[in-house]
C-alpha cells in the first residue's frame, strides 16, 4: 500500500438499494429476450443475433446513470471493476486457452486424442468416462476454467467422432469441471468458503461429498444411457506424439502448476510438434494459429470485462447489500422468531445463489455473503461446516448454469455453441442443486453434527 492510499479514509459501505440491480435486469431482458424472440421467429442462430457484449452496453449506461457521485468517480468504479485481478486472470486464461486449442488442433492433436480415446474406451462409456476424467483434473487443479480450457476441445472432437450431440458432450465437461472444482481443497471457492465460516477444509470437503457424490452418481447413470447411442465405425489412425500437448497440460495441472503457465507450455509443445511432423507447418503458421485462438475468444473476453465493471457499479450502488438484507429479512420471517436449521440453510443458500447471479463470479459471491452466512448459521443453529458446504455448493451450481458466467462462455466459445443452449445441458449442476435442496428439506446427505473443532 502506498503512503497516499494509506492516508485515505476507508470507503463507507453502500446503503442497500434495489434500484442498483436494474442494470442486470435490463441486460438479461435484452440478451435472453432477444434470443427468445428470434427463436420464436425461427431465425437460425437466434441467440447470436444480438451478441451479449452489445446487449450489456445499455445496462452499463444505466448503471453509470444510477450511480452516485461525480461522473468521473462512477467511471472510475466501472474501470476498477473491469481491472479486477480476478477478471484480468480470467481474460488471460481465455486468451491462452483459445491459443492452445487452435495450435493443438492445427498440429493434429484433437484428431489423434479422439482416435486414441475411442480405441481404449467403449463408445457407450464415452460420456461417463469424460465426466470422470474432467472431474479428476478439476479436483487436482482446483480450477474449473483451466479444466474446461484443456478438455473442451477434446470433447468437441469426441462429439463429432461419436455422433453424440455437441451440447450434451460439452455439458458433460462443464458438469465434471464444476464437480471437481466444488470438491477441490485448493479451489478458490473452497478457500473462500472455509475462511469466511472459520472451518477446516477437510471438514467442508466431507460435508460437500455427501451431497455432491449422490448427484454425480445419478449424472453418471444418466450419461451412460444418454451416450448409449454413440456410433463409431472404427477409430482412425493416430500418432501418440500428437497427444503429448494434452497429456502435458493434464500432468502439469495435476501437479499444481499455475494454469497460465500450463497453457503457455502446452502452446509451445503443440507448435513444436506441428512443425516437426508437418512439413508445411512453419513458425508463421504457428503464430497465425495463436492469433486465431485469440480472436476466437474476443466475444467472451469483452463480455467478461464488461460484467466485471457492471458488477462493481452494482456493488457500489448497494445492490448486493440490498439482496443480502432482503434474504436475511425473509429468513427471519420464515423462522417465525424461532431459530431453525432449515430456515438458516435455505437463507444461506439463497443468499449466495442470488449474489452469484448478480456478480457472475462464484468466489466473489462467497466473499460477499460470507459474513451474512456466518451470522445466519449462528442465529439458526447451522453447523459452520454445513454453512461452508452450502456456500460452495450453491455458488458452483449457479456459476455452472449462468449463460453469461465464465465457465459456460469459455466452453461455448471453444465448442461454437450457444451459451444459453449449453446451460440447459449441464445436467450435473441441476442435479447438484436439487440434491442439496433435498438435503436441506429432509435432513439427508448430511453428517451428524458435532463440534466443528
Amino acid at each position: 500500500m502506498t503512503p497516499q492510499s494509506s492516508q485515505q479514509s476507508p470507503t463507507p459501505a453502500p446503503s442497500p438499494s434495489a434500484i442498483a440491480l436494474l442494470p442486470l435486469a435490463l441486460f438479461l431482458a435484452l440478451f435472453v429476450g432477444a434470443g427468445l424472440w428470434f427463436q420464436a421467429q425461427d431465425v437460425d442462430m437466434a441467440f447470436y443475433q444480438v451478441s451479449a457484449p452489445v446487449a450489456i452496453l445499455p445496462a452499463i449506461a444505466l448503471a453509470i446513470l444510477l450511480a452516485r457521485g461525480p461522473l468521473s468517480r462512477r467511471i472510475d468504479t466501472f474501470v476498477h471493476g473491469v481491472g479486477d485481478p480476478t477478471i484480468v486472470t480470467m481474460v488471460l486464461i481465455y486468451l491462452l486457452a483459445g491459443a492452445f486449442a487452435s495450435v493443438a488442433k492445427a498440429a493434429g492433436g484433437v484428431d489423434a486424442t479422439v482416435n486414441f480415446g475411442l480405441s481404449v474406451i467403449p463408445p457407450t462409456l464415452v460420456l461417463p468416462g469424460l465426466f470422470l476424467i474432467t472431474a479428476f483434473v478439476a479436483t487436482a487443479m482446483g480450477t474449473s476454467m483451466g479444466t474446461i480450457a484443456a478438455i473442451a476441445p477434446i470433447a468437441a472432437g469426441l462429439s463429432d467422432a461419436t455422433e453424440l450431440p455437441m451440447l450434451l458432450t460439452i455439458g458433460t465437461v462443464v458438469g465434471g469441471a464444476m464437480f471437481g472444482d466444488n470438491l477441490s481443497i485448493i479451489s478458490d471457492t473452497t478457500i473462500a468458503a472455509t475462511r469466511t465460516q472459520g472451518v477446516k477444509m477437510r471438514d467442508k470437503f466431507r460435508m460437500n461429498l455427501l451431497i455432491a457424490l449422490p448427484a454425480a452418481i445419478v449424472a453418471l447413470i444418466w450419461l451412460y444411457f444418454a451416450g448409449s447411442t454413440a456410433q463409431v465405425s472404427a477409430p482412425g489412425d493416430y500418432e501418440l506424439v500428437r497427444v503429448l500437448p494434452y497429456l502435458l497440460v493434464l500432468v502439469l495441472a495435476v501437479s499444481g502448476v499455475n494454469v497460465l503457465l500450463v497453457l503457455f507450455v502446452g502452446i509451445l509443445l503443440a507448435g513444436a510438434i506441428g512443425m516437426a511432423l508437418q512439413p508445411d507447418y512453419s513458425i508463421i503458421g504457428f503464430s497465425k494459429d495463436i492469433y486465431a485462438g485469440y480472436t476466437g475468444m474476443q466475444e467472451i473476453l469483452i463480455l467478461s470485462l464488461m460484467i466485471g465493471g457492471l458488477g462493481a457499479l452494482m456493488r457500489a450502488g448497494g445492490g448486493i447489500a440490498w439482496l443480502e438484507q432482503q434474504i436475511d429479512r425473509i429468513s427471519r420471517l420464515g423462522g417465525g422468531g424461532t431459530p431453525g436449521r432449515k430456515t438458516g440453510e435455505l437463507g444461506i443458500s439463497a443468499a449466495v445463489a442470488v449474489t452469484n447471479v448478480c456478480t457472475a463470479n462464484n468466489t466473489v459471491a462467497i466473499l460477499l455473503t460470507g459474513q451474512l452466512a456466518r451470522n445466519m448459521a449462528s442465529r439458526y443453529g447451522v453447523d459452520p461446516r454445513r454453512s461452508a458446504s452450502l456456500l460452495d455448493i450453491y455458488s458452483c451450481t449457479v456459476q455452472g448454469l449462468l449463460p453469461y458466467g465464465a465457465q459456460i462462455l469459455l466452453a461455448s466459445s471453444l465448442a461454437k455453441v450457444s451459451p444459453l443452449a449449453l446451460a440447459g445441458s449441464i445436467h450435473y449442476c441441476w442435479l447438484l442443486g436439487v440434491t442439496a435442496l433435498i438435503s436441506i428439506f429432509f435432513g439427508v446427505f448430511r453428517r451428524k453434527t458435532t463440534s466443528p473443532g
